[in-house]
């Protein structure tokens, strides 16, 4: 009995560090939890299996699986004669942070690159106004400089975004 403790005990300890440190991915510990008791089972399981292991409700559970699937930290799979869906978690922790990395930075640059080109779009406008006064044209110039040299720089963080949807990252940086 003692043995099975200590197993727990060492499978608990890693788990709660998972979950203290899921913020780093955008989720609560709770859904960390979640991803901690799949790493450490040997087989899918179900949201009804989940529910019990960690007294979440099963819309808790489903809400923190699709986040997880989102990030691609779990894996929906099939078993032969299971008629519910059943999850394991991605054991591949260099390709989860590939695929974070990758999701959470396209979502930020697209953001960014979106609001830089409509505000360099107006600035132009002010620009191109008659009655613009010399101080707000030269600052205007002055920002339209800034913005084009900003999306200089997520030009270069799509392509780095690139070699981690490409994999090419862990040909620089291997595994």
């Amino acid at each position: 009995m003692k043995d099975i403790e200590q197993l727990d005990k060492a499978r608990e300890r890693v788990i709660e560090t998972i979950a203290q440190n899921m913020g780093l991915y955008g989720v609560t510990p709770s859904v960390g939890r979640l991803y901690g008791l799949l790493y450490f089972k040997n087989e899918p399981m179900t949201l009804d299996d989940m529910k019990e292991e960690l007294g979440m409700s099963k819309t808790s559970m489903s809400t923190a699986v699709r986040h997880l699937l989102e990030l691609k930290m779990v894996e929906k799979v099939w078993k032969k004669g299971s008629r519910k869906d059943l999850y394991i978690v991605n054991q591949d922790w260099y390709q989860t942070f590939a695929d974070f990395f990758a999701i959470k930075w396209r979502t930020s640059i697209s953001i960014n690159v979106k609001a830089m080109k409509k505000s360099i779009e107006e600035l132009h406008g002010i620009l191109n106004s008659e009655s613009v006064e010399e101080g707000i044209q030269k600052t205007a110039k002055q920002d339209i400089e800034k913005l084009e040299h900003a999306l200089e720089y997520y030009e270069w963080l799509n392509r780095v975004v690139d070699t981690f949807e490409s994999k090419d990252i862990f040909k620089h940086i291997p595994k």
